[in-house]
């Protein structure tokens, strides 16, 4: 090691990681408390892994990117504390004879890694790794440490112990990870929240039968059995989710609606939480929320926009004013691409105000209002209120009548940019949609300047995906000639990382029809969505099939998932 350390700002600065400019906007913003390499990777001036590598080379110490799970021995982590190990972020990895490897993100922490040397009584090895690593194998070393699956703390449960419900963690700040609260139903609850987000679930079902009680979890857009406790547990699991979500325990006759916030695994998470009788007792759905996460896919250059489509949209949404709608199915990402967008232009130079139903995602800088029909606040209405604000753009969360479309219209029409949903299954079809609403074709023409529909398709596991060559017939099924595989074709197979489906995570396919001369003109003629459809395709405007067929060849998703999603062609 260096025997002598200088200033972390000084060494930044040096070294040239990251300008003068943004070392002193990062102290500017620095939290009580926060690491300023934290500020500095959040306000993208520093890149973790390049820091690290900088970090190792001026300590002269071993760089490691990644922690992987063998690396790692259960009896040392069992020796130190979460909260320890989260703090100065290390994470002891192995032991060889008199000495102990640990990874730790500053190896300027001298005083973390004394500590290590008087625990362990060994001498102590440190390995350079990314914070983000660290935080990630910190994770799951102690889940598995720790925590039991959903599966295995059915175990614990025991009649006698169910009027254990009550509000005793009714608020819980810490993490669920370094929970350790008695009672079984708690435990199954915090397990089920705790292996839903292990299993990068979007949805927690726990639905009840004549008989049974089953609970799913939805990964990738697909539900899957994960557990089906005893029917006669249902009654104290609903208990104990109303409870944290602060509903009525009594009432069992109505919906209910909810929310939870949850620290997993290290992990900010928030739930909406969904309760509706049914006729064998209360059906409950919670939607995940990793709001860390999100403001990573709240990215328009992560949302898989082919290049032609970015370069479209990128000038879209800079325009001063008109509607750009997003139309698809719910669950086809269409809220997180108008986040993108908003993003993408957010400026202290633009007022920016949404309207929703829900607010999926908090974005700094912009006006957020939730809709709530108990009080008459409803898009519309609310659209009415936002036009008195003075903004520059507008987001509606969704047009679901003719008077918000009216309005949205208005809007566009008289020097707003105006973003919003619409559920209709092709891009085509969003114009007529909105001529069979009531509007006017000369309005609809001279306001709506794209529409954009998109799919979410699963992505194929990068550790087991494997070639193939697939017929002529199944190419075709989606387009293609054998002519047009200059690669492989990838199918998938199915591995532990991927929970043997094949796939990891989704991504977009997208359809972006700019509504040009041509395309007006059609409206005006009150045309359908057919027509439209022949007139956009026949410039050479690509269509949902056509854009996923491009990451078939690719090798980001398979033939099946493609033809799973999309709808075949009708000219």
């Amino acid at each position: 090691m260096a025997t002598a350390r200088k200033s972390f700002e000084t060494l930044l600065l040096d070294r040239s990681w990251v300008s003068p400019q943004d070392l002193e906007k990062a102290r500017q913003r620095r939290k009580p408390g926060q690491e300023l390499t934290d500020v500095l990777v959040d306000m993208g001036a520093l890149e973790p892994q390049r820091l690290a590598r900088a970090l190792a080379q001026e300590y002269q110490l071993p760089f490691l990117a990644q922690i992987d799970e063998h690396m790692v021995q259960a009896e040392l982590v069992a020796k130190v504390p979460i909260n320890y190990a989260k703090k100065n972020r290390l994470l002891p990895l192995g032991s060889n004879g008199d000495e102990i490897t640990v990874a730790i993100a500053d190896p300027a922490n001298y005083e973390a890694l004394d500590d290590l040397h008087v625990l362990f009584r060994k001498i102590i090895q440190p390995v350079v790794v990314p914070a983000e690593a660290i935080q990630e194998a910190i994770n799951r070393a102690y889940d598995q440490a720790t925590a039991t699956s959903a599966q295995d703390l059915m175990i614990d449960l025991d009649e006698a112990r169910l009027d254990l419900v009550a509000s005793e963690l009714a608020s819980e700040p810490r993490d669920l990870l370094e929970a350790d609260d008695a009672a079984p139903i708690i435990k199954l609850v915090n397990g089920l929240l705790s292996q839903a987000v292990k299993d990068r679930a979007s949805d927690i079902h726990i639905e009840v039968f004549e008989q049974e009680l089953v609970v799913r979890f939805r990964v990738d857009g697909m539900l899957y059995d994960v557990l089906s406790p005893p029917k006669r547990f249902h009654a104290a699991i609903t208990s104990r989710i109303k409870v944290m979500s602060g509903l009525n325990i009594a009432e069992k006759r109505l919906p209910q609606d909810g929310r939870i916030r949850v620290k997993i695994a290290g992990r900010d998470i928030d739930i909406r939480v969904s309760v509706i009788p049914t006729a064998f007792g209360e059906r409950i759905v919670l939607r995940l929320l990793d709001r860390a996460q999100a403001l990573v896919d709240v990215n328009l250059d992560r949302l898989g926009f082919s290049g032609d489509n970015l370069r479209k949209i990128d000038r879209l949404i800079r325009q001063s004013h008109g509607i750009i709608l997003a139309t698809g199915p719910t669950g086809s990402g269409k809220t997180t691409t108008l986040y993108a967008c908003l993003s993408r232009i957010n400026s202290p130079e633009k007022n920016i105000i949404t309207i929703e139903d829900p607010i999926e995602y908090q974005l700094h800088g912009i006006g957020q209002m939730q809709v709530n029909p108990k009080i008459d606040l409803t898009f519309a209405s609310g659209l009415r209120s936002i036009l008195r604000q003075d903004p520059d753009v507008i987001m509606v969360g969704e047009i679901r009548d003719s008077e918000t479309a009216e309005i949205a219209i208005q809007a566009a029409l008289t020097g707003h940019l105006v973003f919003s949903t619409l559920h209709t299954n092709d891009s085509f079809g969003a114009l007529t949609r909105l001529v069979d609403m009531g509007i006017e074709p000369f309005l609809v023409s001279s306001s709506v300047m794209a529409v954009l529909a998109q799919r979410l398709v699963r992505v194929l596991c990068p550790d087991c995906r494997e070639p193939f060559m697939p017929s002529a017939s199944e190419l075709n099924r989606i387009g293609l000639r054998p002519s047009d595989c200059e690669g492989p074709i990838y199918r998938a197979k199915g591995c532990r990382a991927c929970r043997n489906t094949g796939y990891r995570g989704r991504s977009a396919v997208h359809e972006l029809m700019i509504v040009d001369d041509d395309v007006r003109d059609l409206v005006m003629k009150k045309a359908d969505a057919a027509s439209i459809r022949r007139a956009c395709t026949a410039k050479g405007m690509k269509v949902l099939r056509q854009d996923g067929a491009e990451r078939v060849l690719a090798g980001h998703t398979t033939i099946e998932e493609l033809l799973r999603v999309t709808q075949e062609d009708i000219v």
